[in-house]
């Protein structure tokens, strides 16, 4: 059965993943020196409060804000190349929710996103959504001409190299997974696995490609080798919180 998240998942995501994203974004994003400050983002002295519909959801909305992150100034630089910034009908308060609307606009190659007529509108998203589709070409045009003066093939060219070795190690190492047991038992994952092609190995030093252990000193805990990750993320085990990312 294909759920709804992993279809708006491929086309974009629902508005308050944005909202969620965007308060995120708000609280983490690199503060700059006044004389250096290009991107206004108003004030965040106020902790916002943020509703996740579900665990996905909550998943989701942390992993756009801290990809927004990563690409902070680059995402700056295309909207000011672009004259999409500065943009008086938008106030400051709504910069985060610019800049994470623009890394998943330039993440889904510049195409349009598809709207889910069961999905709850939030009025600023659109706004924004709108704003941005009115400067498409002339930003798609922004991140071309930066990746050409930097001879970049890709935006991962524009990650800080300290996040860039960080992520380095941290892709190499296993995956652990708790078994939520009010809701599954290890037997009952193990054969959940293993009717999707996977093996079930003594320890990670046998681990190939479609592998797992369980771990030896927590029997409710899972292991994978990091290379399974995405694939892992889309099991109907996860969507329906029977496993949870550690």
């Amino acid at each position: 059965e294909k759920r709804t998240v992993s279809q708006i998942e491929k086309n974009g995501y629902p508005d308050s993943v944005y909202i969620n994203a965007a308060k995120i974004f708000q609280g983490i994003h690199t503060e700059k020196n006044t004389d250096k400050m290009l991107v206004r983002y108003g004030d965040n002295s106020e902790s916002p409060m943020m509703a996740f519909k579900d665990e996905h959801s909550r998943r989701v909305s942390y992993e756009l804000a801290f990809s927004a992150l990563k690409y902070q100034d680059l995402l700056e630089q295309i909207l000011l190349d672009s004259s999409a910034y500065p943009c008086y009908s938008i106030p400051d308060e709504l910069s985060s929710l610019l800049v994470v609307m623009l890394y998943d606009l330039q993440d889904r190659k510049f195409q349009e996103r598809k709207i889910f007529d069961e999905e709850e509108r939030v009025a600023e998203v659109q706004e924004v959504g709108h704003y941005l589709y009115r400067y498409i070409t002339k930003l798609a045009a922004a991140l071309a001409r930066c990746r050409i003066k930097h001879d970049a093939l890709s935006i991962e060219y524009f990650v800080p190299e300290t996040i860039w070795k960080q992520e380095q190690r941290a892709s190499a190492l296993p995956v652990c997974v708790w078994i939520n047991t009010f809701k599954i038992s290890l037997e009952d994952v193990i054969k959940d696995l293993e009717m999707k092609g996977l093996t079930k190995v003594e320890s990670v030093s046998h681990f190939d490609h479609y592998t797992f252990a369980v771990d030896q000193h927590c029997h409710d805990v899972l292991v994978f080798p990091s290379s399974l990750r995405e694939e892992l993320l889309n099991l109907d085990l996860f969507a329906d919180c029977k496993l949870l990312l550690q």
